[in-house]
């Protein structure tokens, strides 16, 4: 088992969340992981020590000024000793201490005086998730290294529905095993493009298309778990980048053939953003508006190729470069001409007309194509795509 004497310190927030903390610890232990739990004053709010330390068969860590505890096992070794500290739930006033570098309770002194790696599941209210002070500490939080597992959407206790939810214990789990697991990806470094470009006509309209990013974010997210540094250059995409990635945010398509090109060297390249084929090739700084003279005259431009640039490269070009394909009919024909007119080791394709739902859906079905031959995949989740191909591109690096 992956987690079989791995040691977790358990930070319990004060939240209507704390009761998963519980099967949380339940599913920790099933997979053989040592939890030594500790208990915030609002915590005790909604679980009970004797239920925490029950279910961890651990002492229950409550209090930064326990002689008893000082002398057995300083806050600073209990910080250290560890291989991962989870916090679960991280209330909005834990994440808030945990930017701000705050000291004035054991948990958030244990937080302050880690050196161990860290991972967070938020959970609060809808409006507090969204508030920005608590999304500045979030982005403070990502950028000091810490791992986010969550939050999900759904119904919350005080009746409102949205973003806030805390992720599902084998979710957690989940995170966790990526978190202490080196992977085969592990010392690779991996470019993905992600979402669509947005190509102004004036300040206010540009040229665009149906992308999501979901694909591309998925696939991010799948190479990372398994180990790999990944540079993750998106366009403006309707979900989140995911996280433990390096975020590079790009409108235009010329701006992201810079962010790829700066990027490099990688030993990978995945190119699943929907690029704009064209730009308007003298965009208005000021509005168009609506004349008697008729309508506006817009002349066109080529956008630049990305997929084809990186895969004609002479020198420094990544050891596996992966393209995508949507078309909406002779998928399989189209993408491997395109395949082979741009020059990439593989395509990705799949069928976007309207009846199948996949351009902004959660599922997708695809064909695998390379110098082999087409392998169709059947439809399935695009979380379930983006692992598939992740250990394909791990095996053809290893």
């Amino acid at each position: 088992m992956m987690l079989a004497g791995k040691h977790i310190l358990l930070i319990i927030g004060g939240g209507i969340a704390a009761f998963k903390s519980l099967d949380l610890i339940r599913r920790l232990r099933e997979r053989g992981a040592l939890v030594t739990p500790v208990l915030t004053k609002a915590g005790e709010e909604f679980v009970t020590p004797l239920s925490v330390s029950a279910l961890a068969g651990q002492k229950v860590f409550r209090d930064l000024f326990d002689l008893g505890d000082e002398a057995e096992m300083g806050h600073i070794q209990l910080s250290r000793v560890a291989d991962l500290v989870v916090v679960a739930p991280a209330t909005a006033d834990l994440m808030a201490k945990m930017a701000q570098g705050h000291a004035n309770d054991l948990a958030s002194t244990l937080l302050l005086a880690t050196d161990t790696p860290v991972l967070i599941a938020p959970a609060m209210n809808v409006r507090m998730w969204e508030h920005a002070a608590t999304q500045r500490n979030l982005e403070t939080l990502r950028a000091d290294g810490i791992t986010v597992a969550g939050p999900n959407d759904g119904d919350m206790a005080c009746g409102e529905f949205g973003p806030g939810r805390m992720a599902e214990p084998l979710e957690i789990v989940a995170a966790i095993e990526a978190s202490l697991a080196g992977g085969p990806l592990e010392g690779k470094r991996v470019l993905v493009t992600s979402g669509p470009t947005h190509e102004p006509i004036d300040p206010v309209r540009y040229i665009a298309n149906r992308s999501s990013g979901a694909q591309g974010a998925a696939v991010a997210r799948a190479l990372s778990a398994l180990g790999a540094h990944v540079v993750f250059v998106t366009g403006p995409a309707d979900v989140p980048p995911p996280d433990g990635v390096e975020v590079i945010a790009v409108q235009t398509a010329q701006q992201m053939l810079d962010a790829v090109q700066a990027a490099l060297p990688v030993d990978a390249g995945v190119f699943a953003a929907a690029v704009a084929d064209w730009r308007v090739s003298s965009s208005s700084d000021r509005k168009l508006k609506k004349s008697k003279d008729g309508l506006p005259k817009l002349e066109f431009a080529e956008n630049p190729d990305i997929l084809k640039t990186v895969s004609q490269m002479k020198n420094g070009r990544p050891a596996l470069v992966v393209g995508f394909a949507a078309e909406t009919n002779d998928v399989q024909d189209h993408a491997t001409a395109k395949r082979e007119r741009k020059g990439c080791d593989w395509i990705v394709a799949n069928d976007v007309s309207p009846g199948t739902g996949i351009m902004g859906g959660s599922e997708n079905a695809v064909i695998l194509i390379d110098d082999k031959g087409a392998e169709s995949w059947p439809r399935m989740r695009k979380d379930d795509v983006a692992q598939k191909l992740a250990q394909r591109i791990a095996e053809a690096l290893g």
